[in-house]
């Protein structure tokens, strides 16, 4: 995605070091939020968790031991912190390979847990790497399942590929942000370095949908929206042009978005 000083040519990874922990951070968002249910509030990402798992109880020294069934979410806000600090504080990039027994600090003035010893390096079969296939503007098999619509009306400024996760969409500051679906509000802040003022909408079926950089946010976490509503102002937070960064996600995983918005 374009965020920060980012550009879209073939050096954009080497010029840009950052970028890929913004995308990791939004992908922990976005993780976090399909495994803990959709309902929070404030500004907050959502914190209400759906599992079955153990009461989050912290450990001595501002330090919490993972419990099986424990969520970022439901630790985030059992010691009432926010999500994004959480992650930050563990520089954590994928939140699915939190484990039992993993200890996350709680606050800075913690050091960092001691990493063991790594054992004797186990050999791993070499798979053979097919080509990336070129992006696909083929309307998708499960694009009907929702009634998808446009979520700015500017022309495309950059596309999707495995490293931008969406397209970025230009625009006037101030210019609408529509709802891309009927959905809920599942995050709604500031709080993901390099994306600006974000809103996560939850779908039915699986998928959510992302909306980054924009000038204000005219929804709150917990509101439920139709399709088309305005939910935000295209604006230039964390980015070096006005334009919105827009997602789509089935099921935690990123998909192009040219493959479901009807066709302009």
């Amino acid at each position: 995605m374009q965020a920060g000083t980012f550009r879209s040519d073939a050096t954009t990874t080497l010029e840009h070091p950052k970028r890929t922990s913004r995308k990791f951070m939004l992908a922990a968002v976005v993780a976090s939020a399909v495994l803990a249910g959709c309902a929070g509030r404030g500004t907050q990402a959502p914190v209400t968790d759906m599992s079955q798992g153990t009461t989050a109880e912290p450990a001595k020294g501002g330090t919490y031991i993972v419990r099986p069934g424990d969520t970022l979410y439901k630790i985030a806000q059992a010691h009432n912190m926010e999500l994004a600090e959480l992650i930050r504080l563990n520089n954590i990039t994928d939140p699915s390979q939190l484990r039992p027994n993993q200890v996350l600090r709680l606050d800075s003035s913690t050091p960092a847990p001691t990493a063991p010893a790594p054992g004797p390096a186990t050999p791993v079969p070499v798979t053979p790497v097919k080509p990336v296939e070129p992006v696909s503007t083929v309307r998708a098999n499960d694009a009907s399942l929702i009634s998808w619509a446009w979520p700015a009306s500017g022309k495309i400024i950059q596309t999707f590929n495995a490293n931008t996760k969406g397209i970025d969409i230009e625009g006037n500051i101030g210019d609408p942000v529509h709802a891309a679906a009927d959905g809920k509000v599942m995050y709604a802040g500031n709080g993901v370095r390099g994306l600006g003022n974000l809103i996560l909408l939850g779908h039915s079926n699986g998928f959510i949908t992302a909306y980054a950089h924009n000038q204000s946010l005219l929804v709150k976490t917990g509101d439920q929206i139709k399709k088309g509503a305005k939910i935000a102002a295209i604006g230039q937070t964390d980015t070096t042009s006005p334009r919105l960064h827009f997602e789509i996600r089935r099921r935690g995983t990123p998909v192009n978005p040219m493959s479901y918005l009807p066709a302009r």
